[in-house]
């Protein structure tokens, strides 16, 4: 039985990344006689002092313990047939394992959804930011086998150093991810956006939109953020709520509007819409900042909304919240389009095809 090494940060099921790129793909892969194997370097103790503490000490050990651990994880590469690195094998400047696997003539799929290439260090990590060196991708493409990526403006940039490269978009379980009936729902429309604590300033770029559409509706609208537990504010009456694994689709049913405003900058340009797919998968109308790969997935008032402006942003919205009508029709073309363009069913043979062919 052919072996396929994925490395990784994280363990499985516990980051969107990796679950949308390469995760939920194991089962198919395996019932078709490839064995999976995923070797992440963080754990949950780890993740607490990465991404809470502001104990420098404490994230240099977890470095040196990353180090430690893929030691482990390739002392025994020849055993595979295929390595699978998910935008790097260590979150330091070092391509050391890149280039050990490399040597060893492993073949090398390298995989990434973001503009991994552009700096972008989250608050509590910027003391140890010179640990990092965005340019090191440049140096690892070169030698890979073949580049796989999410979106157009991520194969332009990896095709400067690599001619071996295929979009597969991150796609979506749909047949887990899927609408769920509920005669639950109160009067008020629930605006919902999911994202974490490095990300929740995205959500605040609205802030103006928001205050503006509370004082309109007034009792009539309720804002939803779920994935920063911390995160609360008094003039929208928002409370962030813990992501919980076990009620994802839940809690993206049970927004009536879902939205992804992010900035208009290099790094929102590799973003792969996954926010908005996840809305539209259970048939939530979505509304997107016109940017990037959003600009692919929404066909402008059919299957959902961009929006450029404040101004956009008021309108669409307010259209939305003043008709069920709209708002259903609208999340059900982007159900459709998800079942269609964006669903695990539709890109899980290119992914074992693409491996099976690249195997040593």
């Amino acid at each position: 039985m052919k072996k396929i090494l994925f490395l990784a940060h994280h363990r499985i099921d516990r980051s969107p990344g990796q679950r949308y790129r390469f995760e939920q793909f194991f089962d198919y892969l395996e019932s078709k006689g490839l064995e999976c194997y995923l070797a992440n370097i963080i754990n949950e103790e780890d993740e607490k002092a990465l991404y809470e503490s502001k104990n420098i000490l404490k994230k240099i050990k977890i470095g040196l313990n990353s180090y430690k651990r893929r030691w482990i994880h390739t002392s025994r590469i020849e055993d595979f047939n295929l390595v699978v690195i998910y935008r790097e094998v260590l979150p330091t400047k070092s391509i050391y394992f890149e280039n050990y696997i490399r040597k060893k003539n492993i073949p090398i799929v390298y995989d990434f959804d973001d503009a991994i290439w552009v700096k972008d260090v989250s608050e509590v990590n910027k003391k140890i930011s010179f640990l990092k060196d965005e340019k090191k991708i440049e140096k690892i493409l070169p030698f890979c086998k073949h580049v796989t990526c999410g979106n157009e403006y991520l194969a332009s940039f990896a095709r400067n150093f690599n001619s071996n490269v295929t979009i597969i978009p991150s796609t979506v379980d749909t047949d887990k991810y899927k609408p769920i009936k509920s005669n639950n729902h109160d009067e008020k429309i629930k605006i919902g956006w999911v994202g974490s604590h490095t990300t929740v300033k995205h959500f605040n770029l609205l802030f103006d939109v928001y205050l503006f559409l509370k004082k309109k509706y007034k009792n009539k609208l309720e804002f939803i953020l779920i994935g920063d537990e911390n995160y609360h504010n008094i003039e929208l009456g928002i409370q962030g709520i813990k992501w919980d694994n076990n009620k994802e689709v839940e809690l993206f049913n049970s927004f009536d509007i879902g939205i992804m405003p992010i900035p208009n900058n290099e790094w929102s340009k590799g973003k792969c819409g996954m926010k908005g797919l996840l809305y539209m998968s259970v048939g939530t109308p979505t509304v997107m900042s016109s940017v990037g790969m959003n600009k692919k997935i929404i066909e402008n008032g059919k299957n959902g909304y961009l929006a450029n402006s404040s101004s956009d942003w008021i309108e669409i919205l307010s259209k939305l919240i003043e008709s069920k009508t709209l708002r259903d029709k609208i999340g059900l073309k982007g159900r459709e389009t998800i079942l269609k363009n964006y669903s695990k069913k539709v890109v899980k043979e290119i992914y074992y095809n693409l491996y099976t062919s690249l195997m040593k």
